[in-house]
């Protein structure tokens, strides 16, 4: 058990380092492999202890850019959900090491059910957290670590749940086949060789060709974090003198970054003609992102904007608000716990229904705002709506000079290969980049600089078939790989008393059988 534990922290710690900033993909693998080694023969309560270090080792590392500005209470308290949940998950894992070798014996269930139920376990233990509670927090998906990875372009036919699934199905099988002597032959490596094959030889699903966009994207570098001391439109003045040097250059719309209007332009006449005036000056419509009320409710909202149009044109809210960030879910509850930490949180933003898509001069435009991107429904729904380029829209200014822009910024780039489609990443004070629908980068701006691009940004139609079967993947997944352990659960409970595995993975009869 001390092994395993010790093995379980390392994991852990292994594989952040898969992620930005070190961002060394191969160790996701790595990390992958020491989680699924420490948990092979653990009871329920064992799995529990080393499901628990390695989500711990892995997410007070990973997410430690929430102290830049909130401090340890939220930091341990994120982390320690992530980790019980995952602790509850990893008995799943180890369950179907102690009972699928009973159901399906032999060198087919050691080395392909075995390893293909424990992978769809993981998967669906990362979509369970990326769930609940509330909107979840699909932040640390493994799928997500290969933004700079050659296995990348597989998530374009099976999405970032299906990419996570063939990686951990990769790794289990070539444990399996380590572990038992008897079947550690050349043509016993098949499976873990198929699936490696496959992640390596698929390349990303062409979409077409459909021209480009003239983008204009401004990073501004206002203050705009959360405690920033500012004066009075501070962050729209930064905006329009990093939009300057654009003024006059021939653009098809000029996008600005989450949060980069102090001020909500459906309410105040001022900054509604500011907007006018900018409009007409790049001679193109504006996205711009601002807080905006309507009746009793406040949104993080997106706006398409054109100077002589009846305006807004458009608005996208933000369809998940991020809990104990934008607003507080049963604040009651939390304010008895924490009341000075959850007083600080004053505004309550609450969930978008409208499409995270714009319609800009007949170009479908799909839309994210800041950790919206993590959420598969929201990009792919504005896929399907019929977005030909993707316009991200952050303020990364609460985390500055941490791993979380960098993190932030990755997920976009597979969000690009995902879909096939073009980004533009842009942020208050950054990273911002265009990101090719190769995942390759066409322009950035360094964080914590003022800067502008102008960019011929490629166009893309056509689904990617990630996008076309991705919820049916995850529903599988998810649901498939339960579904399939009770089973596996049920019958080695009921014939418990006949059989029993073989350590060489062939199985052997007892008393009870031969009779």
């Amino acid at each position: 058990m001390w092994a395993a534990v010790l093995c379980a922290l390392l994991g852990g710690a292994v594989l952040d380092l898969a992620f930005p900033d070190v961002g060394w993909w191969p160790l996701a693998f790595v990390g992958v492999g020491l989680s699924l080694v420490s948990l092979i023969g653990r009871s329920a309560w064992g799995a529990v202890l080393v499901g628990a270090a390695f989500a711990a080792s892995f997410y007070l590392i990973h997410i430690v850019w929430i102290t830049r500005y909130l401090g340890l209470v939220p930091w341990f308290a994120l982390s320690g959900v992530e980790t019980v949940l995952s602790a509850a998950g990893a008995v799943l894992i180890a369950l179907a090491y102690r009972w699928m070798p009973r159901f399906a014996r032999g060198a087919a269930g050691r080395l392909v059910a075995l390893p293909a139920l424990v992978a769809g376990l993981w998967t669906a233990r990362e979509l369970f957290l990326g769930s609940w509670p509330y909107t979840g927090f699909p932040w640390g998906r493994i799928g997500m670590s290969q933004a700079e990875s050659p296995f990348g372009d597989v998530a374009s036919w099976v999405g970032v749940s299906g990419l996570t699934f063939l990686m951990v199905l990769f790794v289990a099988a070539v444990i399996e086949w380590a572990r038992f002597g008897r079947l550690r032959e050349v043509r016993t490596a098949g499976p873990a060789v198929a699936v490696l094959a496959a992640l390596v030889a698929l390349p990303a699903f062409p979409t077409a060709d459909a021209g480009t966009l003239t983008v204009g994207a401004v990073q501004g570098n206002g203050p705009t974090g959360y405690f920033d001391e500012r004066e009075p439109w501070a962050v729209l003045d930064a905006q329009m003198a990093a939009t300057e040097p654009l003024i006059g250059e021939d653009m098809d719309v000029l996008l600005w970054p989450e949060g980069g209007i102090d001020g909500d332009p459906l309410a105040n006449a001022s900054v509604a003609r500011v907007l006018d005036r900018l409009s007409a000056a790049v001679d193109a419509p504006l996205i711009v992102n601002a807080a905006t009320t309507r009746g009793d409710d406040t949104f993080n909202t997106s706006i398409l904007w054109e100077d002589g149009a009846e305006n807004p044109v458009a608005l996208h809210d933000k369809a998940n608000p991020v809990p104990m960030g934008e607003y507080v879910p049963d604040r009651w509850f939390y304010e008895a716990i924490a009341p000075d930490l959850i007083g600080l949180i004053q505004r309550e933003y609450t969930p978008g229904t409208n499409p995270a898509f714009f319609d800009v001069h007949g170009i479908g435009v799909g839309l994210a705002i800041c950790f919206d991107v993590i959420y598969d429904d929201v990009i792919w729904d504005s896929a399907r709506d019929g977005a030909q380029v993707y316009m991200f829209q952050t303020n990364n200014a609460d985390f500055r000079d941490t791993d979380e822009n960098l993190q932030q910024l990755a997920f976009a780039r597979m969000r690009a290969i995902e879909t096939g489609r073009a980004v533009v990443n842009i942020s208050t004070v950054g990273t911002s980049q265009v990101i090719a629908p190769d995942g390759s980068t066409i322009e950035g701006l360094p964080a914590g600089e003022a800067g502008a691009m102008l960019t011929d940004v490629p166009l893309r139609t056509g689904l990617t078939p990630a996008v076309i079967i991705g919820p049916a993947v995850q529903l599988v997944l998810l649901w498939g790989s339960v579904l399939a352990l009770a089973v596996v659960g049920v019958w080695t409970r009921r014939y418990r008393n006949t059989t029993m595995p073989d350590p060489e993975g062939s199985g052997i009869e007892e008393e009870g059988l031969r009779r």
